[in-house]
């Protein structure tokens, strides 16, 4: 199963290799943008375990995945987001793919990540707002994912 999956990403590292079916484009292009809220709060050990876990439970609401297949596709995820020179190439998948209320969720993921580790760092409030103006996210819509994130994360106003 991680062969598969490795040949299924590896277009994404090898320019002459066939692209990415579908269903695997949109999984890589949500957990990019995970990675990116990740990265964000510049923490000085890398990423935190607290928001790698956030998003490996966001990628396990949101696909049928197994853990070697979760893991996979995010360690692919933080390859291809370290490569990336902007977001648009990941939110225009998720903006043919998904419907207005799986963008509100995708934000809401991100909040997710993002309030994981107890701190909401100013970047990190950046990408997410950056991403949900690119998935055209309504700013009530926006404010409300960011809400439930932080209610679920037992985080005060």
């Amino acid at each position: 199963m991680l062969r598969t999956l490795k040949e299924l990403f590896a277009p994404l590292f090898d320019p002459t290799a066939v692209a990415l079916p579908d269903g695997h484009t949109l999984e890589l292009a949500t957990a990019v943008l995970l990675v990116e809220v990740m990265r964000a709060d510049g923490a000085v050990a890398g990423v935190g375990e607290a928001e790698r876990q956030a998003a490996l439970v966001a990628l396990e609401r949101k696909f049928a995945l197994n853990v070697d297949e979760r893991d996979t596709l995010l360690a692919h995820a933080q390859g291809a987001a370290q490569d990336a020179t902007d977001l648009h190439q990941f939110t225009s998948v998720l903006n043919t793919r998904l419907d207005d209320a799986a963008k509100v969720r995708m934000v809401e993921s991100m909040w997710q990540v993002a309030f994981a580790d107890g701190v909401l760092a100013d970047h990190e409030r950046h990408i997410i707002w950056r991403v949900a103006d690119l998935l055209h996210v309504r700013p009530g819509d926006f404010a409300a994912a960011r809400t439930r994130a932080r209610v679920a994360a037992g985080l005060p106003e």
